[in-house]
């Protein structure tokens, strides 16, 4: 790939020139195609050496190689798992994830994840970010946790959507919503938790609202309230939206008011004795349910080629919509 220095790129650093004229590579996949020596300049007198210095100053007139390379064979590999498409074209895929798929190979789960999906379905599509073809993943859902999720097929749109999950709609399009499940009934119908959220300072496995954590902020609004066999509130429905994407947010955030969700092991062990305030039907439906009880029912953002603002609506999975129908009938 070559291109011709212009002078009105905005700066004269190598870099920020290649960012400006190469709109298609991702600005830290061409510092990586830098500092791996495979960009080299041509001058009037003669090609220079390879530049390794993503700050070195280009002129006007100068030719840019940029050596590109394939894309190297991925590792973990393809797999054959069905997927759930909720939409896909040759920027995006936005997979409707199901409860137990993993998102990312990680310790003991070293196959049979999102990832190795992905890469099997799209094929030689893929993002060849670093050399390496693998789909863009720029979030996460826990593994129990279902819903919707977006991917990146191209280095362009995986840009893109880096901005706009780290401005987290605070100036753009970009919406994330949940449906949670939570023990208890708030006492106003919405609200707003600014907590930050780091580890947890023995169960390294959890996370905590501590006060040397990174900044979060969840909004949550009662959708519908769930009685239990005295008549009493005993759990409700919440629409929780992300202005922060911390690890575990919404599980942490909602555990640290006095509403962790149902079935949740981790952030509610204390609320197991509540579910004898249920019905019958429901401590069933719950005992069968194995997980948090927590959905990704909403998904907005700006198309990252096009422009056009894109919003998917998810309905809740069988087992939680089975749930909420055992709590109503208890009512």
């Amino acid at each position: 790939m070559e291109v011709t220095v212009a002078g009105d790129e905005g700066s004269s650093r190598l870099d920020r020139v290649l960012a400006a004229r190469c709109p298609e590579l991702s600005r830290s996949r061409l510092k990586t195609l830098i500092l791996a020596g495979q960009v080299s300049i041509s001058k009037a007198t003669a090609r220079t050496a390879p530049i390794r210095d993503p700050a070195y100053h280009v002129s006007a007139g100068d030719t840019i190689t940029i050596d590109v390379p394939e894309a190297a064979p991925a590792e973990p590999g393809p797999e054959a798992i069905a997927l759930d498409i909720a939409y896909e074209d040759d920027d995006i895929v936005v997979i409707d994830k199901p409860a137990g798929l993993v998102v990312h190979p990680a310790a003991g789960h070293a196959t049979g994840t999102l990832v190795n999906a992905l890469i099997a379905h799209c094929g030689a599509s893929l993002s060849g970010i670093g050399g390496v073809r693998r789909p863009g993943i720029v979030h996460r859902l826990d593994k129990d946790t279902t819903g919707l999720m977006v991917a990146a097929k191209n280095d362009r749109a995986h840009q893109s959507l880096i901005e706009q999950f780290a401005d987290h709609g605070r100036t753009g399009a970009m919406r994330r919503g949940y449906l949670a499940f939570v023990w208890g009934l708030p006492n106003r119908q919405r609200g707003t938790v600014d907590a930050p959220i780091d580890r947890h300072p023995y169960a390294r496995e959890k996370m905590a609202v501590r006060d040397s954590g990174r900044e979060a902020v969840t909004h949550w609004e009662i959708q519908e309230s769930f009685n239990g066999r005295d008549g009493k509130p005993v759990a409700a429905l919440l629409a929780c939206q992300l202005e922060t994407g911390r690890t575990h947010q919404i599980r942490v955030h909602m555990a640290h008011i006095g509403h962790p969700l149902l079935g949740d092991a981790v952030y509610g062990p204390n609320f197991k004795t509540k579910t004898s305030h249920l019905g019958p039907q429901s401590q069933a439906a719950l005992a069968a349910l194995g997980r948090q009880a927590l959905h990704a029912y909403l998904l907005a953002l700006k198309h990252p080629k096009t422009g056009a603002i894109l919003e998917w609506i998810s309905d809740l999975p069988d087992d939680l919509t089975l749930l909420r129908d055992c709590l109503r009938a208890t009512q």
